[in-house]
């Protein structure tokens, strides 16, 4: 098991019912009910995200400041720099500004640092390199918040910066023209949870004003559905509007470079939802800024030329499996280091070969494989650039606030961070952030709980009832995917598919037959084999191979489920231990008369010209079962055999895995009823 525990949300029956009656398929009603919408209005707002509502964009702190000197920087013909990150949000939002202010006439340059040249944000190297180029503002999208100094370097070298980002602030924020970003203590905007595309495009949308607005949020909101997926932003609120509409806008794309991308990503038959998004093409446009080569992807978006557009969304895909190719050795690496040296609390680890892109997704792997946060630290000429995941609702940036003086500086978000520190301090640091963790926790163990919406029939799982779940999309945060549980299905097949990375499975649940996938997980460490039962956690979704449509479970995590001879042995070995017994469990091991006169007669026959039997628990109980015609119950005849000593009819022996029986001679009748064992027994059940 991945998850330590499972815990399954309570079923609502009526209001299941109800949603029913409303008109809603069994599987979504269930659905719902578990988690709580049971009134028409709020199940009806859940699946109608287009129509939430959106506030003003000029609610946010310094829009109006903004909005002024973006207007002035177009009037004047100015050279102006659109500044992102290099993963998915920032590549978005950067796209989304160079195009919409191009088109309104402006000169734009859009810039995304080097990941492995410059590293993350605002840096003087670049504002030097932009000021030489004649810029006179730069606007910073998903980053900037953070850079306090490098405001204050373009502002000496004549070059303004308005600033739009969407990660946590400190407690200084630049000395900007603007800093527009939810998340600062004064910023009146309710919704706090936009990515940092959402904020660009906010940007966009007042710059346009009310009168234009629709039309700039119709051509942009497919750039900032992608980005605000990647980043893995809430569901809730204007996001869902904003990924709902966007991802119509998918299907078919507009865009050039999109359709390009979603051809060679293999989606190009399929419907583009926040799943296809999230773990289809959010990877393949990571990986340019992850293999250094953000421009890539930048001009991928931006193309006008088809066949370039095809020839780029190719080379994506390649960066993408050279990433996965060397994520992977980096993961084995850590793995090896963890099993030869535990780390408990948190996870610290430092490299010197180690690829700065890749290590982030390391970090979130061994967070999910060790149930704890993980700092991946990348050294390189006595100074290291970290990338951090979190784990068990651990905040990384107040973490990271808390051993700032060890730091040279950090930013990001409550559950992914990326900071930079001293080779020298890195002992300190890892000791800091495990007491850290430690003082969050309270001394307890950081949970590793898997949510369960419900558990299942196989007959419910069919393909009109899993399509219905896509009324729910865009899932995410806040409205996650759902997640069911299938109980005692046998598996029958079992294959490594994917070059070995991936587990595929065939199992059959009271007939009906089930096909499921356990991504990155090879099965060696799950036990199985086949004709074993399985408890499964699983994500339903629909499989479309050749035209035929079917189920298919996507494992989140499983268990192998006890055979009735492990369950009841586990019984008898929790009254051998002394442990307390339930009533159940009490009444499974209380011998009738009947299990007592079965087992002493088989003795008897068996012992006929000798006194003694030997043979291992398993198989006396098979022979007494067979020649009784009762079940075989090892455990109970094993008490069975305790009681008969206890009251001086045998006499028991035990050996390594045998046990030998000598029968007693006994000229007085026996009450069985008057042993210790029988009374304690009958004590639990209270009779």
């Amino acid at each position: 098991m991945k998850y330590k525990h499972w815990q399954v949300a309570s079923p609502c029956p009526e209001g299941q019912q109800r949603l029913e009656e409303a008109g809603l398929p069994p599987l979504l009603a269930g659905l719902l009910a578990a988690r709580g919408l049971v009134r028409l209005e709020d199940v009806q707002r859940l699946l109608s995200p287009e129509q939430e509502p959106f506030c003003n964009p000029m609610l946010l702190r310094d829009m109006d400041k903004a909005i002024q000197r973006v207007r002035l920087a177009l009037e004047r013909g100015e050279l102006i720099a659109v500044f992102g990150d290099y993963d998915v949000d920032g590549i978005t939002a950067t796209c989304l500004l160079t195009q919409f202010l191009t088109a309104r006439g402006g000169s734009v340059v859009p810039y995304i640092p080097s990941r492995l040249g410059e590293g993350y944000g605002l840096n003087p190297e670049a504002v030097h390199a932009l000021a030489q180029r004649g810029v006179g503002l730069i606007i910073t999208v998903d980053c900037g918040i953070t850079a306090v100094e490098e405001t204050r370097l373009a502002s000496r070298l004549g070059v303004d910066v308005v600033i739009t980002d969407h990660h946590s602030c400190k407690e200084e924020l630049p000395p900007a023209v603007a800093v527009i970003d939810p998340h600062r203590p004064d910023c009146p905007y309710p919704f706090k949870g936009l990515a940092g595309v959402g904020v660009a495009l906010m940007l966009a949308l007042a710059v346009a004003g009310q009168n234009e607005a629709a039309a700039v949020f119709d051509q942009f909101c497919d750039l900032a559905a992608v980005g605000t997926v990647a980043d893995v932003m809430p569901m809730t609120g204007e996001n869902r509007a904003i990924v709902s509409l966007g991802l119509r806008k998918l299907d078919p794309p507009r865009r050039l470079g999109l359709a390009a991308l979603i051809r060679r990503a293999g989606l190009e038959d399929k419907p583009v939802t926040s799943v296809a998004v999230g773990y289809t093409l959010a990877p393949r446009i990571n990986a340019s800024g992850r293999m250094g080569r953000a421009e890539v992807a930048v001009e991928l978006f931006l193309t006008q030329d088809p066949d370039r557009a095809e020839e780029l969304a190719t080379l994506l895909c390649e960066l993408n499996r050279e990433r996965q190719g060397i994520e992977g050795e980096i993961f084995q690496q850590c793995v090896q280091q963890l099993e030869q040296a535990p780390q408990q609390g948190a996870i610290v680890l430092a490299g010197s070969q180690w690829h700065q892109g890749v290590v982030g997704i390391v970090a979130s792997r061994l967070a999910e494989k060790y149930s704890c946060p993980c700092f991946m630290i990348c050294l390189d000429g006595g100074m290291g650039k970290g990338s951090c995941r979190s784990w068990g609702d651990i905040n990384l940036f107040a973490l990271l606030s808390a051993c700032s003086g060890l730091l040279e500086n950090f930013g990001g978000h409550a559950l992914a961070a990326g900071f930079t520190v001293k080779e020298e301090n890195i002992p300190a640091l890892a000791q800091a952030l495990r007491q850290a963790v430690a003082d969050s926790c309270q001394g307890q163990a950081l949970p590793s709980v898997l949510e369960i919406d419900m558990s299942v029939a196989p007959h419910l799982l069919t393909v009109e009832a899993v399509e219905s779940l896509d009324l729910l999309e865009p899932c995410g945060t806040g409205n996650p995917r759902p997640v069911f549980l299938l109980q005692g299905a046998q598996v029958q097949t079992m294959s490594q598919v994917g070059r070995g990375r991936h587990l595929k499975l065939r199992m059959e649940s009271r007939g009906v037959p089930l096909d499921a996938i356990f991504f990155s997980n090879q099965g060696s460490e799950l036990g199985l084999f086949p004709g074993c039962r399985v408890d499964v956690a699983f994500y339903p979704q629909i499989n479309d191979f050749r035209g035929v449509r079917s189920v298919q479970l996507q494992v989140v995590d499983l268990c192998l489920v006890p055979s009735r001879a492990q369950l009841e042995q586990a019984i008898y070995d929790k009254y051998s231990r002394g442990d307390p017994l339930t009533c159940e469990e009490a009444r499974f091991l209380l011998p009738s008369r009947g299990d007592f006169v079965g087992l002493y007669r088989w003795l008897e026959r068996q012992s006929t010209g000798c006194t003694v039997v030997e043979d291992t628990p398993a198989r006396i109980a098979r022979s007494v079962a067979r020649a009784t015609r009762q079940r075989e119950i090892p455990a109970r005849t094993m008490l069975c055999l305790e009681v008969l000593e206890e009251r001086g009819l045998i006499h028991l022996k035990h050996h390594t895995d045998r046990i030998q029986i000598t029968l007693c001679h006994v000229e007085h009748k026996v009450d069985l009823e008057a042993s210790a064992i029988i009374q304690k027994l009958r004590e639990i059940l209270g009779n």
